[in-house]
Protein backbone atom coordinates (compact mmCIF):
# COMPACT_ATOMS: atom_id res chain seq x y z
CA UNK A 1 0.00 0.00 0.00
CA UNK A 2 1.38 3.37 -0.99
CA UNK A 3 2.03 6.22 1.43
CA UNK A 4 -0.71 8.40 -0.07
CA UNK A 5 -3.35 5.78 0.69
CA UNK A 6 -2.06 5.36 4.24
CA UNK A 7 -2.51 9.09 4.84
CA UNK A 8 -6.29 8.89 4.54
CA UNK A 9 -7.01 5.22 5.33
CA UNK A 10 -5.39 5.22 8.79
CA UNK A 11 -7.22 8.33 10.09
CA UNK A 12 -10.51 7.02 8.66
CA UNK A 13 -10.08 3.66 10.38
CA UNK A 14 -8.94 5.45 13.52
CA UNK A 15 -12.08 7.59 13.68
CA UNK A 16 -14.38 4.64 13.08
CA UNK A 17 -12.41 2.42 15.45
CA UNK A 18 -12.61 5.01 18.21
CA UNK A 19 -16.39 4.57 18.31
CA UNK A 20 -16.05 0.81 18.59
CA UNK A 21 -13.49 1.36 21.34
CA UNK A 22 -15.89 3.77 23.03
CA UNK A 23 -18.54 1.04 23.11
CA UNK A 24 -16.06 -1.46 24.53
CA UNK A 25 -14.80 0.97 27.17
CA UNK A 26 -18.31 1.69 28.41
CA UNK A 27 -19.19 -1.99 28.45
CA UNK A 28 -16.18 -2.63 30.66
CA UNK A 29 -17.02 0.27 32.96
CA UNK A 30 -20.81 0.09 33.28
CA UNK A 31 -21.61 -3.47 32.25
CA UNK A 32 -25.27 -4.03 31.41
CA UNK A 33 -26.10 -0.36 32.05
CA UNK A 34 -23.68 0.84 29.33
CA UNK A 35 -26.36 1.31 26.67
CA UNK A 36 -28.58 3.26 29.05
CA UNK A 37 -25.69 5.55 30.06
CA UNK A 38 -24.68 6.15 26.44
CA UNK A 39 -28.25 7.05 25.45
CA UNK A 40 -28.85 9.71 28.11
CA UNK A 41 -27.69 13.28 28.67
CA UNK A 42 -24.61 14.44 26.81
CA UNK A 43 -24.17 10.91 25.44
CA UNK A 44 -27.52 10.85 23.65
CA UNK A 45 -25.87 11.40 20.26
CA UNK A 46 -23.56 8.43 20.61
CA UNK A 47 -25.84 5.49 19.61
CA UNK A 48 -26.63 7.08 16.23
CA UNK A 49 -22.99 8.00 15.66
CA UNK A 50 -21.79 4.53 16.57
CA UNK A 51 -24.32 2.82 14.31
CA UNK A 52 -23.41 5.11 11.42
CA UNK A 53 -19.69 4.54 11.89
CA UNK A 54 -19.98 0.77 12.19
CA UNK A 55 -22.35 0.65 9.22
CA UNK A 56 -19.87 2.63 7.14
CA UNK A 57 -17.06 0.29 8.21
CA UNK A 58 -19.13 -2.77 7.25
CA UNK A 59 -20.00 -1.24 3.88
CA UNK A 60 -16.34 -0.42 3.23
CA UNK A 61 -15.34 -3.98 4.10
CA UNK A 62 -17.94 -5.43 1.74
CA UNK A 63 -16.86 -3.15 -1.11
CA UNK A 64 -13.19 -4.04 -0.68
CA UNK A 65 -13.99 -7.77 -0.49
CA UNK A 66 -16.06 -7.42 -3.66
CA UNK A 67 -13.16 -5.70 -5.43
CA UNK A 68 -10.74 -8.42 -4.30
CA UNK A 69 -13.17 -11.11 -5.45
CA UNK A 70 -13.67 -9.39 -8.81
CA UNK A 71 -9.92 -9.16 -9.27
CA UNK A 72 -9.57 -12.85 -8.57
CA UNK A 73 -12.31 -13.66 -11.08
CA UNK A 74 -10.62 -11.45 -13.68
CA UNK A 75 -7.30 -13.25 -13.29
CA UNK A 76 -8.67 -16.72 -12.71
CA UNK A 77 -6.21 -17.30 -9.90
CA UNK A 78 -5.30 -16.12 -6.43
CA UNK A 79 -4.15 -12.50 -6.30
CA UNK A 80 -0.61 -12.12 -5.08
CA UNK A 81 -0.64 -9.48 -2.29
CA UNK A 82 1.85 -6.67 -2.21
CA UNK A 83 3.89 -5.63 0.80
CA UNK A 84 1.75 -4.56 3.77
CA UNK A 85 2.61 -1.78 6.24
CA UNK A 86 4.55 -2.73 9.36
CA UNK A 87 2.34 -4.03 12.16
CA UNK A 88 3.70 -2.15 15.18
CA UNK A 89 3.81 1.37 13.65
CA UNK A 90 0.31 0.88 12.27
CA UNK A 91 -1.03 -0.25 15.65
CA UNK A 92 0.62 2.73 17.30
CA UNK A 93 -0.87 5.17 14.78
CA UNK A 94 -4.39 3.74 15.04
CA UNK A 95 -4.25 3.54 18.82
CA UNK A 96 -3.03 7.14 19.09
CA UNK A 97 -5.81 8.43 16.83
CA UNK A 98 -8.47 6.38 18.62
CA UNK A 99 -7.30 7.41 22.08
CA UNK A 100 -7.20 11.08 21.08
CA UNK A 101 -10.74 10.87 19.69
CA UNK A 102 -11.96 9.09 22.83
CA UNK A 103 -10.34 11.63 25.12
CA UNK A 104 -11.76 14.55 23.13
CA UNK A 105 -15.22 12.96 23.14
CA UNK A 106 -15.22 12.35 26.87
CA UNK A 107 -13.89 15.83 27.63
CA UNK A 108 -16.54 17.55 25.51
CA UNK A 109 -19.28 15.38 27.00
CA UNK A 110 -18.10 16.21 30.51
CA UNK A 111 -18.04 19.93 29.76
CA UNK A 112 -21.54 19.83 28.29
CA UNK A 113 -22.87 17.81 31.21
CA UNK A 114 -21.14 20.00 33.80
CA UNK A 115 -18.99 17.20 35.16
CA UNK A 116 -15.26 16.63 35.51
CA UNK A 117 -12.89 14.25 33.81
CA UNK A 118 -10.39 12.11 35.66
CA UNK A 119 -7.30 11.83 33.48
CA UNK A 120 -6.07 8.48 34.93
CA UNK A 121 -9.54 6.96 34.53
CA UNK A 122 -9.79 8.36 31.02
CA UNK A 123 -6.43 6.89 30.01
CA UNK A 124 -7.19 3.52 31.62
CA UNK A 125 -10.60 3.19 29.96
CA UNK A 126 -9.18 4.48 26.71
CA UNK A 127 -6.43 1.89 26.74
CA UNK A 128 -8.74 -0.99 27.64
CA UNK A 129 -11.29 -0.01 25.02
CA UNK A 130 -9.17 1.33 22.19
CA UNK A 131 -6.12 -0.93 22.13
CA UNK A 132 -7.94 -4.20 21.28
CA UNK A 133 -9.89 -2.40 18.56
CA UNK A 134 -6.66 -0.90 17.19
CA UNK A 135 -5.11 -4.37 16.94
CA UNK A 136 -8.14 -5.74 15.05
CA UNK A 137 -8.23 -2.69 12.79
CA UNK A 138 -4.51 -3.09 12.05
CA UNK A 139 -5.00 -6.68 10.94
CA UNK A 140 -7.88 -5.59 8.70
CA UNK A 141 -5.97 -2.67 7.19
CA UNK A 142 -2.91 -4.83 6.49
CA UNK A 143 -4.93 -7.63 4.88
CA UNK A 144 -7.15 -5.38 2.79
CA UNK A 145 -4.41 -2.91 1.91
CA UNK A 146 -2.10 -5.62 0.62
CA UNK A 147 -4.79 -6.95 -1.74
CA UNK A 148 -6.75 -3.89 -2.81
CA UNK A 149 -4.20 -2.42 -5.22
CA UNK A 150 -3.39 -5.73 -6.99
CA UNK A 151 -7.12 -6.42 -7.31
CA UNK A 152 -7.75 -3.04 -8.89
CA UNK A 153 -4.84 -3.61 -11.28
CA UNK A 154 -6.25 -7.03 -12.22
CA UNK A 155 -9.68 -5.55 -12.91
CA UNK A 156 -8.14 -2.76 -15.00
CA UNK A 157 -6.24 -5.24 -17.12
CA UNK A 158 -9.27 -7.46 -17.50
CA UNK A 159 -9.39 -11.09 -18.33
CA UNK A 160 -7.89 -10.44 -21.77
CA UNK A 161 -4.66 -9.20 -20.23
CA UNK A 162 -4.13 -12.47 -18.44
CA UNK A 163 -5.58 -15.10 -20.71
CA UNK A 164 -4.20 -15.59 -24.20
CA UNK A 165 -6.36 -16.65 -27.05
CA UNK A 166 -5.22 -20.05 -28.23
CA UNK A 167 -6.21 -21.23 -31.68
CA UNK A 168 -6.43 -24.96 -32.11
CA UNK A 169 -5.66 -26.16 -35.68
CA UNK A 170 -6.21 -29.72 -36.76
CA UNK A 171 -3.67 -30.72 -39.39
CA UNK A 172 -5.24 -32.98 -41.99
CA UNK A 173 -2.41 -35.03 -43.41
CA UNK A 174 -2.62 -36.70 -46.86
CA UNK A 175 -2.75 -40.47 -46.72
CA UNK A 176 0.15 -41.95 -48.76
CA UNK A 177 -0.70 -44.22 -51.69
CA UNK A 178 0.25 -47.84 -51.63
CA UNK A 179 3.72 -48.46 -53.07
CA UNK A 180 2.45 -51.28 -55.34
CA UNK A 181 -0.85 -52.36 -56.80
CA UNK A 182 -2.67 -54.99 -54.83
CA UNK A 183 -3.53 -58.06 -56.95
CA UNK A 184 -5.83 -60.89 -56.25
CA UNK A 185 -3.87 -64.04 -55.63
CA UNK A 186 -4.29 -66.92 -58.05
CA UNK A 187 -5.24 -69.39 -55.32
CA UNK A 188 -8.06 -67.15 -54.23
CA UNK A 189 -9.40 -66.71 -57.79
CA UNK A 190 -9.18 -70.41 -58.46
CA UNK A 191 -11.71 -71.10 -55.80
CA UNK A 192 -14.45 -69.37 -57.71
CA UNK A 193 -16.38 -71.35 -60.38
CA UNK A 194 -16.50 -69.39 -63.61
CA UNK A 195 -19.07 -71.63 -65.35
CA UNK A 196 -22.37 -70.13 -66.27
CA UNK A 197 -25.75 -71.34 -65.09
CA UNK A 198 -26.92 -74.79 -66.31
CA UNK A 199 -28.96 -74.90 -69.54
CA UNK A 200 -32.24 -76.77 -69.71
Amino acid sequence: MSGKRIVWIVPAFGLIGSQAGHLLAYELRFGNAAQQVQSAGAHSYFPSLAKTGLGFAALTLLVVLFIVGAGRVATGRRIKPEAAPSFVPLVAALYTIQLACFAAQETIEALIGGGSVSVPTLLLLGTLGQLPVAVVATVAVRWLGARLRPALAAIALGAGGVYRQHGYIVALGAWPLAPRTARVHDTISAGFNRRGPPSF
